[in-house]
């Protein structure tokens, strides 16, 4: 059985901290030696859906606590990223997860919209898990998003777009995929830790999210940046190297596509969503959960109130 093949990319670059160079980058079509193969390479290469790594419109800022960094925020109707990628979406017949830093009125989001195939704006996904630690100070910037999990019907699938510390939470991805997500999308911006430079994540990373394919049935795309940024903080500057490493997992949890940790870089993977239906309908794993033994996981200590 089977019939429905769609094509999912992941990009991966050093972003600059200047706007619209980065947003250059994740559009135009450069040669490998200068930008390499983005969101065109990745149509070129017959990509139907493709993801775009997080907050690439310039540094990652979150390394350091700085007033004047709220001015990169903007409002989400209107941003003028969302509405390049628009238009490059409709004239690529492609989906394109955009990632932006949003104003609410007094509230703020790391959120992400999603662009249909024909440049339609399907919605908005506003991070839920917000990290802080050092280099990662995500809490000063951004509320927690209020969205809930949400899936989006698009031209190629249903897609789950969830980001970057979202992806370290399994109750993400079953969610999305228990409302019908066929595939699961993460950006990311993850690299070294400024407080210790021997800690090396990248590979928990991968696991994790291998996971959340094997356990769900589903494809997974992740993709991150490259690259060192240093940003000034109030105790001096602050260095984060971004590890790349983004990857395109199978239903099995197995890893179909990958790049590696320093050079800009499309991939692309092609999976037929119904043979892969056809093989989670008869694996069982939604046929036996019990919801009705979970409710342990509505709690943040694992017992309930008297």
């Amino acid at each position: 059985m089977g019939g429905r093949t769609v094509s999912v990319s992941a990009t991966q670059f050093a972003c600059t901290d200047d706007v619209s160079t980065n947003v250059d980058t994740a559009e135009r079509n450069r040669s490998v030696v200068a930008l390499g193969r983005l969101v065109r390479a990745a149509h070129g290469k017959g990509a139907n859906i493709i993801l775009i790594q997080e907050l690439f419109e310039g540094y990652y800022f979150c390394q350091a606590q700085r007033e004047d960094f709220f001015l990169r925020a903007k409002p989400y109707k209107g941003h003028p990223t969302i509405q390049r990628m628009q238009k490059l979406a409709k004239e690529l017949g492609v989906v394109i997860p955009v990632s932006f830093f949003e104003e609410a009125n007094n509230a703020h989001y790391n959120s992400i919209a999603i662009i249909d195939a024909d440049g339609t704006d399907l919605g908005l996904y506003r991070k839920s898990h917000i990290p802080d630690g050092p280099g990662y100070q995500e809490k000063f910037y951004f509320n927690p998003g209020d969205t809930g999990f949400k899936v989006f019907q698009t031209k190629f699938a249903k897609i789950g777009v969830a980001i970057c510390w979202d992806q370290w939470f399994p109750e993400a991805a079953r969610a999305m995929v228990l409302q019908g997500a066929e595939i699961l999308l993460y950006p990311t911006a993850i690299g070294s830790e400024p407080q210790d430079d021997g800690i090396d994540s990248r590979d928990h990373w991968r696991r994790v999210m291998q996971g959340h394919a094997g356990a769900n049935l589903v494809p997974l795309v992740a993709s991150n940046r490259i690259g060192k940024e240093v940003i000034q903080t109030e105790h001096g500057n602050s260095e984060i190297t971004f590890y790349g490493t983004s990857f395109i997992a199978g239903p099995a949890g197995e890893i179909v596509a990958d790049a590696d940790d320093k050079d800009e870089s499309v991939i692309v993977a092609e999976f037929d969503l119904e043979k892969i239906k056809s093989k989670r309908n008869s694996w069982g794993i939604f046929r036996d959960r019990r919801p009705d033994l979970y409710k342990v996981l509505l709690t943040l200590d694992g017992s309930y109130p008297c």
